[in-house]
């Protein structure tokens, strides 16, 4: 938003261009540099815009870099229009004169260099001053480079080189990264289900069950209107919300019959082993859970991984109630963290629509009854409303990843 990149009024006013309008001028500006292809973009080819008011300085300049080979030049003698056009052209350099009326070349760099949109195009300064406190207030606000009017193409065509040059390395590194992170984010993915996977081998009973939860989860997600990145990570952490049951022994997680009370206090423990597994803060962990009282707090863990993160704080959580009667810290109503608490939805409902080893599937009538019971003292109520408003969908998931893969 405008408010937070700095761009000064007088920029939006003098570029006659609706307020609601700045904001999709960056995403496409994004978008553009996104679908850019750097690594095979050669110099000549590469866009260099050309902001001056006075017509004959453009005129020079662009007849330089034409003749030294530059195919892809865009011009602006309005400095109130440079702005826009810079969102929309994205070029690859841009050569700004500082002494312009109504808006400087000093505040369309400062505007640049505000929004993280663009920020990263260099700037080369085109100044008939020789005050040396204009040249370093250019510099500070983060000019690429100075240059001397009037131009001097022995001066123009090496620094627009250079510029272009580690632009284009730029450019080719960052694609690399994307890449390489995209590459991560896949395998993070895959780590996450086998994980998942491995902690049903350990429940036969629960057949596609993380599956389950994870589409009641981002069916949650999505009608709360979060967007679509937290809706799949969330979608992806909730699966490994009962990681921690590789640590109960077989003869409490498979017993056909009701556990003693013994017995469930071992239980209770899957949601620390869970949190641990996927923090490794240590056995310390529960304790510091039962001390918060906000969600802030209960993220501080020391996995540096925001997946890993959310799939720490849900293993923990999810078992907690609305009213406080949960465990392992007894959270109550807004303590207990979004997440767990959608999680604790999604999660009971499967296992009251499943087959356990202690019961059969419960008709889905029984299921609604029983989560609708639920809200206000086991569910948030909010939750339980959304979820249940989208009861069609949920059985299209239930009937998707449901008989066939327990049976």
């Amino acid at each position: 938003m405008l408010e937070t990149i700095k761009i000064k009024p007088a920029l939006i006013q003098q570029a006659e261009l609706p307020f609601n309008d700045w904001e999709q001028l960056q995403k496409k500006a994004t978008v553009r540099l996104q679908e850019k292809k750097p690594a095979t973009c050669s110099l000549p080819y590469m866009k260099i815009m050309v902001v001056d008011d006075l017509p004959l300085n453009v005129k020079v300049a662009c007849a330089h870099l034409k003749a030294a080979g530059y195919k892809n030049i865009v011009t602006q003698n309005d400095p109130t229009k440079a702005l826009t056009q810079i969102y929309r052209e994205t070029p690859d350099v841009i050569l700004l004169d500082i002494m312009m009326p109504k808006v400087s070349g000093l505040d369309i760099l400062e505007a640049i260099r505000s929004d993280h949109h663009i920020a990263h195009i260099p700037v080369l300064i085109l100044t008939a001053s020789t005050e040396n406190e204009l040249k370093i207030k250019a510099l500070e606000l983060g000019a690429t480079d100075l240059l001397n009017k009037p131009i001097d193409t022995q001066e123009l065509l090496p620094r627009v080189h250079n510029a272009l040059t580690i632009k284009m390395h730029q450019d080719h590194l960052e694609s690399m990264i994307q890449q390489r992170t995209a590459e991560l984010i896949e395998v993070q993915r895959e780590v996450v289900h086998c994980l998942a996977r491995a902690s049903e081998y350990r429940d036969h009973e629960t057949g596609h069950h993380v599956i389950r939860v994870g589409k009641y989860v981002e069916l949650i997600a999505r009608e709360l209107g979060m967007d679509s990145k937290k809706v799949e990570m969330l979608k992806l952490a909730s699966t490994l919300h009962d990681m921690g049951k590789i640590g109960i022994p077989d003869a409490i997680l498979l017993k056909p019959g009701k556990l003693t009370h013994e017995e469930f206090g071992v239980m209770k423990n899957h949601c620390g082993y869970g949190q641990d597994i996927c923090s490794h803060s240590g056995s310390e962990s529960v304790e510091m859970l039962d001390a918060c009282n906000s969600l802030g707090t209960i993220m501080l863990n020391e996995s540096h991984s925001p997946l890993l993160k959310l799939a720490s704080l849900i293993a923990a959580t999810h078992h907690e109630k609305w009213d406080g009667s949960g465990y392992p810290a007894g959270l109550k109503g807004n303590d207990i963290p979004l997440e767990g608490r959608i999680v604790a939805v999604a999660d009971v409902f499967d296992a009251l629509s499943s087959k356990r080893p202690y019961k059969e599937p419960f008709p889905l009538e029984k299921c609604i009854a029983i989560i609708e019971e639920g809200k206000g003292s086991h569910f948030d109520a909010q939750l339980v409303d959304l979820f249940l408003e989208n009861i069609d969908e949920v059985v299209e998931i239930r009937n998707t990843y449901g008989k066939k893969q327990d049976d």
